[in-house]
């Protein structure tokens, strides 16, 4: 077998067009801690999607955290795919309000600033299937920074799960 009948490595089920290996495995590994909000709800999505529940209730915030259970209930959950939808949208929505924050010293950054906060909100849609029916979950989650980590919070739901 030559270098170009190697196989593809298997992508990652987080969306990104990196291969497994190179984008959520060192997170959920341990190798490497997640170093943006939105990099730590792709590495959750992937431990979802492997039924990682040590990984998942390790990166939930101690405040927010279930005790344990999240795959007792086996309704034959199928995980799709993934949709970040704003992290981008979001960050903007965050200069602009620091910006009327900062009205009277326009001198300082607010990139600088962003990329410092200890809170993040990242939203996405994570299509799934159970029982034939394909269902989307509509999320804007919540991320804190605590002493270097992102852990999520909570997050907020459509009011109901969206049927495709």
């Amino acid at each position: 077998m030559t270098k170009s009948d190697k196989p593809a490595a298997p992508a990652c089920s987080c969306g990104s067009s990196s291969a497994f290996a190179d984008c959520c495995a060192p997170f959920l590994s341990g190798a490497q801690i997640p170093p943006t909000a939105e990099a730590l709800m792709r590495s959750r999505y992937s431990a979802y999607t492997l039924r990682d529940e040590a990984y998942l209730l390790a990166t939930w915030h101690h405040g927010t955290r279930p005790l344990a259970g999240l795959f007792d209930d086996d309704v034959g959950l199928t995980w799709l795919g993934l949709t970040v939808k704003s992290p981008l949208r979001l960050r903007l929505r965050k200069r602009q309000d620091a910006r009327q924050e900062m009205h009277t010293d326009a001198s300082k950054d607010t990139e600088v600033r962003d990329a410092s906060a200890d809170s993040d909100a990242v939203e996405f849609v994570a299509r799934y299937k159970i029982g034939g029916r394909a269902h989307r979950l509509h999320e804007v989650s919540r991320f804190v920074r605590e002493q270097g980590r992102w852990f999520y919070l909570d997050g907020n739901f459509s009011e109901r799960l969206n049927s495709k």
